[in-house]
């Protein structure tokens, strides 16, 4: 309860208080208090071993015990270790003697608290006595009782009773033979076929797996015939004769049945006469409850869990053709005694107050009340503050001597209960028994209490407060609890600090401290996703939690799945793994499916997430192949159940075959079919014994095959094609090779299989050549040169002949063309490029297919020194019919023999009359030398070497020199001048600025312009560095004049041998002086480099990739591409129309415009530069 102004707590107690479940702090001084103990009657059975009662109490001082047995003090034999408790044991082999009724006493110094009686119980092993029974006689039609009078305690345990023969044959009953529930077994009336010898009653105890079988017992039945009767006689036997019903059970007229509420009522009612009496049941005044069952045949009248209402006066009718007999049940329902709301309850009081100990108690009969203090009879005193007043004791103006334990127990025929009360009449200052100075975590906005348990007489009165100040826990978060503890709704970070739980009452107070900390709450941040795996890698699921980092050492993250926590292991077979939370299922398979979900928690809250893991698996296999003849026995239908897809639709189903004669053992695809479908129909090839499978394809992948069908012959027949892919070929002159590709074993439908060979020339021969062969192939000799021949190839078995077969045509054998091509043409089109020309050679002297034309040409020496003689024989394999090719690759200034032959499969033809022609003057290689030396303020010294190759009559030098700022790298002024004499190789260079750098550019140049420039820089000398050179040039300048000598001829001794070695490179050639504009910078230096590519190579054509020949006698051998030697160049004065009009063949270029051909060189290769210069040239 909150009061206004502070929040306040009153432990609310009268002066009396009756406390509901009374629990005193075992800290405070207390009687004792029963906790547990056995509750009788306790049965002892023979498969026991001990037998053990248990009685255990809570007190301060702790108790002691004491039994008594019927009423007598008795001390157990053995005591369990448990020295608290007061539970004994009783073994088996001495149980009879310790039979009776048992009380325990726990008692300390301030009372004693009481048991009810527990009673021990132990029946004997049981067993029928041995005895000998008398055979009963009756005439036929009288009655029958059978007695089974099952041991003396029985009823202590579940059994069940049978009546069988000795040979374990149950005896049949029905409405005229039936057992009651005591089991004795009842004949309403006898019949012969009721004489036997071996009635025997069997009694089965469940509880202690035995079965007992009494003395077997005899029936004779004897005829209602008089003894004249002939047995003889015709008649049929005649029933006994009609008699009124009586009863067997119960006897008189009407019996008292008494039990006990909520018990299960059975009234019985067997009857006996002739014929079968039937029995009816009825309550008198009111009808039978809705909850009656008839049972055993009806005889039986039974209500399950009986009420007070359903008491009153039964009646079973017995009735047959003869009459009627009636019996009166008397019912009366009773009950034991029991509290009519709560036993009473244990009650803490101050010293001077009035205490009341009410018992109320119901039962029938009444209960009788009997009272005690600490366990002994506590009888009524008038003339004291003690009174005993029938059901309730008072205790008036009560002092601390009459706290005790009052039992109250109530009894009657039926049964008892017992109340121990404990009465404490004290006066004592608040004592709080929570922990000073206790923690309590809570998350944020989580509720929290913090306890202040406190125990005083009379009540203490319980503030709060935090930091000392009551104001600070105001308002509707902050509860108060009739236990004195704070309950805080929705915990603020600001509610964390320290809190002051104060207790006072008339006798004193007490405080203690409580210690509050508001956490952050656990939260999975990065849940785990839905997932789809394949089976057989491994999943991870994610989960990453943020959570209160002073909660580290508790914080865990745990994974369930399907309800069911996983455990994992660091073992090297683990399949789990858990690292940062995440979970790793290694070797995913079908059973890992299933719902995950991932728990992460600290030791106040916790936080989870799910997801779903599917596993994806390749199909089940098919199941039940089931296998139709359709039109024929070579068409038949599968059917097959599919199996389970594991969560992956099925794309496919594959249909494989296996047959035993060709290939046993080894399975093949037949067919394939739709996944969403399960029947093929199946093509099958004759003379065959298959059998069939088929297996599932989904996105993981193949499933495994179905089990295989049984096998299934097909009859043979004739083939279903001919042999594909004839070949006809010409490997020699003068004959044809026909070859195909043959049938398959399992094609061949039959056995003797074969082809026929079937050939002519084509539009010359009417009638056909035919040979039957085993093999596949077949050979036509003493045929003329390249004939134009037709070829069919039809299959054959024992069983008939193949479709008609297609025609084929091809040609005999070829042989090496006779005749060259005539009017040889060379066209110069610039110093490395020529077009040439001829007239094709007539087709009939070709003798097979035309391959192509093959250009042969042979460098004869250099017009620069004609008496040198090179002797460089090449060649270019040109393919298809043409008249027309350009021959790139020529090196310039000088003079060339070229020659063009025909090839075809089988080589080349003759060569043509041999054509001369020159090339012209190109532009020079790069100088291969340029230093710049003897540097002064105004002046330096260029040194340089001749070209290797001229490739024309040189003229001089160009020279190009360009002013650069050191700092910005950029060109300042820039100057150029022609050098002429072509044996010059020295300029020295006046009116330059002092102490500046400089960058030089020489190209050597004849009359078809000047070649790539070579680059070098130095700088010339500031004024200081002259008079220093000039004060010890006189002594030192003939040696570095000698050492600058011997470097440039050492470099250019090395550079020629280089350039003879590694013969090629693109250069760069220049344009004439008048078409170059000013250049001031860098980046027009550079613009203007790439205005001087290799002029040579502009002329050349993407069509001269081209194949290599050794000599010009070999065929073609293929179209791969190659490339011509570098080294050589092309004059720059060729346009892009120059080209165009020599490449006047359409027919003979790729779409790309590119030519294939062979191209050979006895010294050298390299590559062909793309054509520079005015622009591409394409043809």
């Amino acid at each position: 309860m909150r009061l206004a102004g502070s929040l306040q707590m009153v432990l609310l107690l009268a002066l009396t208080s009756r406390v509901a479940g009374l629990s005193i702090p075992l800290e405070v001084e207390q009687p004792p208090t029963i906790i547990t103990h056995t509750s009788g009657p306790v049965i002892a059975l023979p498969i026991d071993d001990f037998v053990a009662i248990r009685c255990e109490a809570r007190a301060n001082p702790p108790p002691q015990y004491r039994w008594t047995r019927d009423g007598k003090d008795f001390t157990p034999p053995y005591v369990t270790t448990n020295k608290t408790g007061g539970t004994f044991v009783l073994h088996y082999k001495h149980l009879t003697q310790f039979q009776g009724k048992y009380r325990c006493y726990a008692f300390n110094k301030l009372g004693t608290a009481i048991t009810e009686e527990i009673e021990l119980i132990v029946p004997s092993i049981p067993k029928f006595p041995k005895e000998d029974i008398d055979q009963v006689v009756v005439q036929e039609g009288e009655p029958i009782i059978l007695k089974c009078d099952p041991p003396l305690g029985v009823g202590l345990m579940d059994v069940q009773i049978y009546w069988m023969t000795v040979d374990l044959q149950l005896i049949e009953q029905n409405d005229r033979v039936s057992m009651d529930v005591n089991g004795n077994l009842y004949f309403s009336n006898a019949l012969q076929k009721d004489s036997r010898q071996d009635y025997s009653c069997c009694v089965a105890f469940s509880m202690i797996r035995t079965i007992i079988q009494k003395t077997a017992m005899a029936i004779v039945v004897k005829s209602s015939k008089p003894d004249n009767d002939s047995a003889d006689a015709s008649d049929a036997a005649e029933a006994p004769p009609v008699r009124i019903p009586g009863l067997l059970l119960p006897s008189g007229v009407q019996t008292e049945k008494i039990l006990l509420k909520g018990r299960e009522l059975q009234l019985e009612c067997i009857p006996e006469g002739v014929p079968t009496p039937t029995v009816k049941w009825i309550k008198m005044g009111d009808k039978l409850p809705r909850r009656t069952k008839l049972k055993n045949f009806g005889k039986l009248l039974s209500i399950s869990a009986v009420e007070e209402r359903d008491q009153g006066k039964y009646m079973c009718i017995a009735n047959n053709s003869a009459g009627e007999a009636v019996h009166y049940f008397d019912v009366i329902v009773e009950e034991p005694p029991k509290w009519l709301t709560e036993p009473p309850q244990s009650q803490l009081t101050v010293i001077g107050s009035d205490v009341h100990i009410k018992c109320s108690v119901s039962g029938k009969p009444p209960p009788d009340i009997t009272w005690r203090r600490n366990g002994e009879l506590f009888e009524d005193d008038p003339g004291s503050s003690r009174r005993v007043l029938d059901d309730t004791v008072v205790l008036h103006n009560a002092r601390p001597e009459d706290s005790a334990v009052y039992q109250c127990e109530a009894s009657n025929t039926h049964g008892r209960v017992l109340a121990n009360v404990n009465i404490m009449v004290t006066n004592v200052a608040p004592l709080i028994l929570t922990r000073d100075y206790q923690e309590y975590d809570v998350i944020l906005g989580d509720d929290i209490i913090m306890d202040c348990t406190v125990f005083s007489s009379p009540p203490a009165t319980i503030t709060w407060a935090k930091d000392d100040d009551p104001e600070t826990i105001k308002g509707e978060r902050f509860l108060s609890l009739q236990n004195g503890a704070l309950q805080i709704i929705g915990a603020e970070k600001d509610d964390s600090g320290e809190y002051v739980c104060a207790a006072f009452n008339t006798e004193g107070d007490s405080a203690l401290i409580a210690l509050l900390d508001v956490k952050d709450p656990t939260k999975i941040v990065a849940p785990p996703q839905d997932v789809q795996i394949i089976s057989g890698t491994t999943a991870q699921l994610p989960c990453q939690a943020e959570y209160d980092k002073t909660l580290r050492s508790t914080f865990e993250v745990l994974w369930i799945k399907d309800g069911e926590e996983i455990l994992t292991s660091f073992e090297e077979d683990s399949r789990y793994l858990v690292e940062d939370g995440m979970l790793q299922i290694m070797k995913v398979n079908l059973s890992d499916q299933g719902i995950y979900t991932c728990i992460a928690r600290t030791s106040l809250d916790e936080d989870n997430a799910t997801a779903v893991l599917t596993v994806l698996d390749v199909p089940d296999a098919p199941r039940n192949i089931e296998l139709f003849e359709l039109k024929s026995p070579r068409n038949v239908s599968l059917f097959w159940k599919p199996g389970s897809d594991h969560n992956s639709s099925v794309t496919e189903f594959i249909v494989e075959y296996e047959e035993s004669q060709w290939e046993p053992g080894r399975w093949r695809e037949l067919q394939k079919v739709p996944g969403n479908q399960a029947t093929a129909e199946l093509a099958l090839y004759g003379h065959l014994n298959y059998q069939f499978r088929v297996y599932a394809v989904n996105t993981v992948g193949p499933g495994p095959p179905s089990e295989p069908t049984e096998r299934y012959k097909t009859p043979p027949a004739a083939p279903d094609r001919n042999p594909e892919n004839i070949k006809i070929q010409g490997h020699l002159p003068h004959q044809m090779d026909i070859t195909w590709e043959p049938l398959l074993p399992i094609e061949h439908n039959g056995p003797g299989l074969e082809y026929k060979v079937s050939y002519r020339k084509l539009g010359v021969e009417d009638n056909w050549k035919d040979h039957l062969v085993k093999r596949h192939s077949f050979v036509v000799r003493n045929t003329s040169t390249f004939i134009p021949y037709e070829i069919k190839i039809q299959s054959r078995n024992s069983h008939g002949w193949g479709p008609e077969p297609k025609v084929a045509s091809g040609y005999s054998g070829e042989d090496v063309p006779t005749a060259a091509p005539q009017d040889i043409a060379v066209e110069v089109i610039n110093t490395t490029v020529l077009r040439v020309s001829w007239t094709p050679v007539p087709p009939a002297t070709v003798r097979g297919h035309l391959g192509g034309y093959n250009v042969h040409w042979t460098r004869k020496h250099s017009l620069l020194n004609p008496n040198k003689i090179f002797d460089n024989r090449q060649s270019l394999a040109f393919p298809g019919k043409r008249n027309h090719a350009i021959v790139p690759g020529l090196k310039p200034f000088s003079e060339y023999r070229l020659t063009v032959s025909v090839f075809n499969k089988k080589g080349n033809g003759p060569n043509s009359d041999p054509v001369t022609f020159n090339t012209p003057e190109g532009v020079p290689e790069q100088v291969p030398v340029l230093t710049a030396s003897n540097a002064q303020k105004d002046s330096i010294l260029l040194v340089w070497g001749p070209p290797l190759e001229a490739n024309g009559i040189l003229t001089g030098y160009l020279l190009q020199y360009y002013l650069i700022n050191e700092t910005t790298l950029e060109v300042v002024d820039s100057q150029e001048m022609n050098v002429t004499g072509a044996d010059t190789t020295q300029w020295q260079l006046h009116g330059l600025q002092e102490g500046s750098l400089y960058r030089f550019r020489l190209s050597a140049c004849t009359r078809a312009g000047c070649g790539p420039p070579l680059a070098q820089e130095s700088n010339t000398i500031t004024p200081e560095r002259v008079e220093g050179q000039q004060s010890n040039f006189s002594t030192q300048g003939w040696v570095i004049g000698t050492m600058c000598a011997v470097a440039l001829l050492t470099l250019v001794a090395l550079m020629a041998c280089f350039v003879r070695r590694n013969k090629g490179g693109k250069y760069a050639g220049t344009p004439p002086p008048h078409q170059r504009p000013d250049m001031f910078s860098m980046e027009k230096v550079k613009e203007k480099e790439d205005l001087h590519p290799d002029a040579e190579s502009q002329g050349m054509n993407d069509d001269t990739f081209c194949e290599y020949s050794d000599s010009d006698e070999k065929p073609l051998k293929g179209s791969s591409l190659c490339s011509l030697n570098g080294n050589d160049t092309v004059g720059d004065s060729v346009s892009r129309d120059s080209l165009v009009d020599y490449a006047d063949g359409g027919g003979e270029f790729n779409e790309d415009g590119s030519f294939i051909g062979e191209y050979s060189g006895r010294r050298h290769g390299g590559s062909v530069s793309e054509p520079s210069g005015p622009g591409p040239v394409t043809a």
